[in-house]
């Protein structure tokens, strides 16, 4: 099978003034000539915000990308999105999954790039990146931030977002003084990561490795433990290979990759939102999905 054509020797390969401009002005970040012999262009889609505690680790999971990219003879290029954090964002995160999509799209468009790796965490981050993806269409594959480690607090393991709820109930109550309330506070979020427990993000994350858009295993390994890391070079390393399979959403995303996401929500007990999320990433990759879908394959 023949390579196919690279987007970024139209940036980087012509030797006319924009070419000249193209390699100039990356140079003054650092980089060599090497860089721009021809080697595919991967962007890193980085969602790290210290906002966002789902994806505060993601500048290092990056890193392990970077890695990844280079030792298969890529250029990684690592950029920023706008980053969707559940807990701090107000009135509500779903009011900009959708100009998170978008900023994603049109990023993917516009630059120089011939694939990309897409890392988020947090509820809306990863149906917004995908959703993205699936709209600009070259090869991508996600790496997730993974759960959090869970916390304890006495006797009692803790269940993060979940247990808040609990706690809060006897709280007011009067079941818990102060001191008491405050210790539970620094018990319940143990690391960087998405809540461990199965919300929208754990849902999301394996929604995403259902539907063959991320590496197996990526769903349930924790946010801090070295295997994400390794799992993320290894990301690297594979959005390489894709480059030269020319292997672009729109042959991953069809009605038979959601027939299996759908019945894997059944299976593990999935948020509601799957619901929401999968449809939006369904109608950008341009396959119909209805609710009777749903429920034609939860029977």
């Amino acid at each position: 099978m023949a390579a196919p054509t690279l987007r970024s020797r139209n940036w980087f390969g012509r030797q006319d003034l924009d070419g000249f401009v193209h390699r100039s002005w990356i140079k003054a970040e650092g980089f060599s000539d090497l860089m721009f012999d021809g080697r595919p262009v991967i962007g890193i889609a980085n969602s790290w915000s210290e906002l966002t505690n789902c994806n505060a680790h993601l500048r290092q999971v990056a890193e392990a990308v970077k890695r990844g990219v280079l030792s298969a003879g890529g250029f990684p290029m690592e950029f920023p999105t706008i980053s969707l954090g559940e807990v701090l964002m107000k009135p509500t995160t779903m009011l900009f999954r959708n100009l998170m999509a978008m900023d994603v799209e049109e990023c993917l468009r516009a630059y120089p790039l011939d694939g990309v790796v897409l890392l988020s965490g947090c509820d809306k981050t990863t149906p917004a990146m995908l959703m993205g993806a699936a709209s600009a269409d070259i090869p991508a594959i996600m790496v997730t931030g993974g759960p959090m480690l869970r916390g304890k607090w006495r006797t009692e393991e803790l269940g993060s977002g979940t247990d808040a709820w609990r706690l809060w109930a006897m709280r007011r109550a009067g079941q818990l003084s102060d001191e008491e309330w405050c210790e539970a506070e620094s018990c319940m979020s143990r690391s960087a990561g998405h809540c461990m427990v199965m919300g929208t993000a754990s849902t999301m994350a394996s929604m995403v490795e259902a539907l063959g858009m991320t590496l197996p295993g990526n769903a349930a390994i924790p946010a801090p433990d070295s295997r994400r890391m390794a799992l993320a070079e290894m990301t690297g390393r594979r959005i390489m290979e894709m480059v030269q399979e020319d292997l672009k959403p729109s042959k991953i995303l069809t009605a038979q990759a959601f027939d299996n996401a759908i019945r894997a929500d059944m299976a593990i007990g999935g948020s509601t939102n799957a619901i929401i999320h999968l449809v939006a990433i369904a109608g950008r990759a341009g396959i119909t999905l209805p609710l009777t879908r749903f429920d034609e394959l939860s029977r």
